[in-house]
């Protein structure tokens, strides 16, 4: 049974506002069980302008096994971070940050964090987001009307895909914007809300990640006119839709770098790293040459791109198309070239971009590994990142099947694709490991910025997790999805069960009209039902977050808020866990939600869990009292 804890977290429960100013008095909040200790005083240390600073707590209550101790904290830094001091009576001191309890003093960059700058709309942490790959969704009779590009291998909707050069970049199925319009309902029939399109613009490859304008809209997708349209609709349906943006690199083909490459003096040179007199030589995104890089040190990149009133990123936000906001492709790298660092430029000026054109916009960035450094609150709502959900997830509950498949070069692999990491195939984790490593990739990141991450199991840069997931754990991995901290990810094609041994691979065409096959219709209906419960439940999206008991095979968490709270339960292997008096406030009256799990409650309010796994489950419980709230 595992014992309960002191707790905090950025959620409602604990922090009075999570947008304050600089000056602002923000009073936070500290549940201690009652009894722990005990306890001669609890005190907050903050470190601004990088001297520690101190406020007292006070008790201001015991309710339901807890008692709850609330400080001032002043907010002077853009990000202002603090930590709890605990004082025992017997002088033992503990340490509460976002790592946990500690019994030694606690690094700066672990402690939880108030961010003074406007939030992101709230509308964010009601949403589920779909990944549409335009290419492979949906081939409207449109498609049929346009002209094969010069630098694409056409396919058929059922040919396999190719995942050797140059199919790999190369292969064309067609699928347009039109095609999206028409199957809109089916996001509404799985429930989802925010609709996220990798990029829609002219470019000489199947991804588009080479754009070679970013002021109109691929006319092989459908053109502008389909993009409004596409918006249209879907906001229409209650779907809203980001558009996927380099802030890295152009393509090669783009328009400003053709007037700049071979044309030494042009006003456009000054937007990319030439690195000889002739402009013939250039940086470029990991070496390749159709990415050539952006230099930031441009004011004139800046203006075009970002600043002007006509710039890119205003552009697509404004009449006739009104985006909802941006996804930021390698937004890590943007900005950053050895010595170079202007990407906390970059990305502040995007925001104040995206919110002077819209304030009910979102950004996101990619940044797929440590993301802590560039997630402080002065530029993303969130981040596309792997190591805080998607690569604890596959190490716990996959199982590398060991089949063969083919790389980019034609050669072939059988250990299984782990993000590009040449580390023989996929980690095998406990339970226990899988949140030691989604609270080590957390600890660095505010709460306000954490639960904006993009949570996918996987998407168009990864093999899907299906490929590899042990027996029975995909209703477990779809389920931590819907109900940790985050913003859930569904990449099209998921829902229909389909894999893929790597990023490239996993970009398989819909098999649309297969709904009715037994083995799709299941798949579907797991994902409208666990869609169905994190949109039913608010407190999925802001709730604060509580580990009740973690071992080699299971985890147990609540989210929680004063309004509801939702128990869950997730297992790789068979479950039978006591959890302590006072850990489930509320317990007599749990209702289940999802899930064959037995949920028993004992006289003095001790929670018994059992199930055969692999196993998901969720309860709905009543919310958290505050005292003198």
């Amino acid at each position: 049974m595992t014992a309960l804890l002191p707790h905090h977290d950025g959620s409602p429960l604990h922090v009075s506002d999570d947008a304050p100013a600089l000056g602002d008095v923000v009073r936070v909040r500290l549940r201690v069980p009652a009894g722990y200790g005990p306890l001669r005083a609890v005190r907050t240390r903050s470190n601004p302008d990088h001297e520690p600073a101190w406020t007292d707590a006070a008790l201001v209550g015991t309710i339901d096994g807890w008692d709850w101790w609330e400080a001032p904290v002043t907010v002077r830094n853009p990000r202002h971070g603090y930590r709890f001091l605990l004082l025992h009576r017997d002088g033992r001191r503990e340490w509460l940050n976002q790592t946990g309890i500690h019994t030694t003093e606690t690094l700066d960059a672990e402690d939880f964090a108030l961010v003074a700058a406007p939030a992101a709309p709230a509308w964010l942490h009601e949403s589920v987001m779909y990944q549409v790959f335009p290419d492979r969704f949906a081939r409207s009779a449109q498609a049929d009307e346009h002209p094969t590009p010069d630098w694409a291998i056409p396919a058929s909707w059922d040919t396999p895909v190719d995942p050797v050069m140059p199919g790999r970049a190369a292969q064309f199925y067609g699928g347009d914007l039109p095609g999206v319009i028409e199957h809109l309902d089916h996001l509404v029939d799985l429930g989802v809300n925010l609709l996220y399109l990798t990029p829609v613009f002219p470019a000489a490859s199947n991804h588009r990640y080479d754009a070679s304008s970013f002021f109109g809209v691929d006319p092989l997708l459908g053109g502008d006119e389909a993009y409004a349209r596409l918006i249209r609709e879907a906001h229409a349906r209650g779907i809203r839709v980001i558009g996927d943006l380099t802030s890295n690199h152009s393509g090669d083909r783009h328009e400003w770098f053709r007037a700049a490459y071979r044309h030494p003096g042009a006003p456009e040179e000054e937007f990319y790293y030439f690195t000889d007199a002739e402009n013939t030589a250039y940086e470029s995104w990991l070496g390749y040459a159709s990415l050539p890089k952006f230099d930031w040190s441009s004011e004139e990149l800046r203006r075009r791109f970002i600043t002007g009133d006509d710039a890119v990123v205003a552009h697509w936000l404004k009449d006739p198309f009104r985006a909802d906001g941006w996804r930021v492709d390698v937004a890590n790298m943007t900005g950053r070239l050895g010595a170079i660092d202007l990407n906390p430029e970059v990305r502040r000026l995007l925001r104040e971009t995206v919110r002077r054109i819209d304030p009910d916009a979102i950004l996101l960035g990619e940044s797929t590994n440590d993301a802590a450094s560039d997630l402080q609150g002065d530029g993303w709502d969130g981040a596309m990142t792997y190591p805080s959900f998607t690569r604890p997830v596959w190490g716990w509950l996959s199982e590398a099947t060991g089949a063969p498949y083919l790389t980019a070069d034609g050669s072939v692999q059988t250990d299984a694709w782990f993000f590009g990491q040449p580390t023989d195939g996929i980690p095998r984790y406990t339970a226990q490991e899988f949140v030691e490593a989604v609270t080590r990739f957390t600890a660095g990141i505010p709460w306000r910025i954490r639960i904006s991450n993009m949570q996918p199991l996987d998407t168009h840069d990864t093999a899907r997790f299906a490929t590899n997931a042990a027996p029975g754990t995909i209703p477990v991995a779809v389920g931590l999805s819907m109900t940790l901290p985050g913003l859930p990810v569904v990449f099209a094609g998921d829902e229909f069960g389909l894999t893929g041994a790597d990023g490239e691979s996993s970009r398989t065409p819909i098999p649309w009209g297969s709904e009715a096959d037994p083995a799709v219709a299941e798949r579907l209906a797991l994902y409208r039902e666990l869609v169905g419960l994190r949109r039913a439940h608010p407190v999925l999206g802001t709730g604060g977050l509580r580990w009740l008991h973690v071992d080699d095979a299971c985890v147990v968490f609540v989210r929680e808020s004063a309004a509801e709270s939702v128990l869950v339960l997730a297992a790789r292997g068979d479950v039978d866990v006591e959890l302590a008096s006072g850990a489930v406030p509320g317990a007599a009256a749990a209702e289940a939600l999802v899930g064959d799990a037995t949920f028993g409650v004992s006289s003095d309010g001790a929670v018994a869990l059992a199930a055969d796994g692999p196993v998901f489950a969720a309860w709905a419980l009543p919310g958290v009292r505050v005292p003198g709230v």
